[in-house]
């Protein structure tokens, strides 16, 4: 990769950078600094800029699986014809005032510096759909050799993300951030039910629609209630018992006024409570 490549005006470097400042900054609970580069995402790629139509082509290319060459020889020739119907110069105006946005309004010295580990293949596909609207004007042996490496990409297996399966309609940044704070403040895996539960959380959230994750916690609550009932007809252990009606009473206080990463963190210690209950239960049967 020519050491020229310039991340300011890649779509998909200067995206991840934005998202792992604002995950930086929701981490050390700085969030006003968040929703200023949050402000620039939802101003700058909005649904109707080229920026954002980019965005997704880019993003389709470094994160869609197929299972044969010849999908992805046809992926690649949708992708250049997309390339191709972008209003250039008005896309370079909108990676401009993008620039000047994150220099002027985020201040942040170590902005472009941070580490994006598929940095060459984010260059690659930048520089692959840059040469794809220079047409004739195109270095044709690069272009050749990225569209391989492209397609080779394409036919790679990618990991599933912590929380998958999410609606396209909802706002990827929020998924993003969401995963990246709830997986360094517990330091491991959701269970199933907690990855659903983050999923509604973060549906809310994307949709401004909190009744819908209100519905689900009063669910949750009910459920987790009847299974504290259900352990203790099965059990005599004190122990078990006293830890019964701790997470009982701690359920019984949750009220849903307020629906936050807190709240939402303080269900989710009680499902994994709920889990181990089961589990000592189990043990104790057998």
């Amino acid at each position: 990769m020519s050491k020229s490549h310039n991340k300011k005006r890649n779509v998909g470097v200067i995206y991840e950078l934005l998202l792992r400042n604002i995950s930086e900054c929701l981490i050390r609970d700085d969030s006003n600094s968040a929703q200023k580069a949050l402000n620039i995402i939802e101003r700058r790629f909005n649904r109707d800029s080229e920026l954002y139509k980019e965005f997704r082509l880019f993003n389709a290319l470094v994160k869609s699986t197929v299972s044969s060459s010849g999908v992805a020889a046809a992926i690649l020739t949708e992708a250049k014809q997309a390339a191709r119907r972008c209003n250039e110069q008005r896309l370079n105006k909108e990676k401009s005032l993008l620039i000047r946005d994150i220099n002027h309004t985020l201040k942040d010295d170590k902005f472009y510096y941070r580490r994006i580990p598929e940095y060459k293949t984010y260059a690659t596909i930048q520089t692959l759909l840059n040469d794809w609207r220079k047409g004739d004007m195109a270095d044709l042996t690069r272009m050749v050799q990225y569209e391989s490496k492209v397609a080779e990409r394409l036919l790679e297996k990618k990991e599933s993300p912590e929380l998958n399966d999410v609606n396209p309609d909802v706002n990827s940044l929020v998924v993003n951030i969401m995963t990246e704070k709830i997986n360094n403040r517990y330091k491991g895996k959701l269970s199933k039910e907690q990855r659903e539960l983050m999923k509604d959380y973060v549906f809310s959230l994307s949709e401004n629609k909190n009744y819908k994750i209100k519905r689900k916690l009063i669910e949750a609550k009910d459920d987790i209630l009847s299974d504290l009932d259900t352990f203790k007809t099965n059990t005599d252990n004190r122990v078990l018992l006293e830890k019964i009606s701790i997470v009982s009473e701690k359920l019984l206080s949750e009220s849903f006024n307020e629906i936050n990463d807190e709240s939402i963190s303080r269900f989710l210690v009680l499902i994994s409570l709920r889990q181990e209950l089961r589990e000592a239960i189990d043990e104790q049967g057998s």
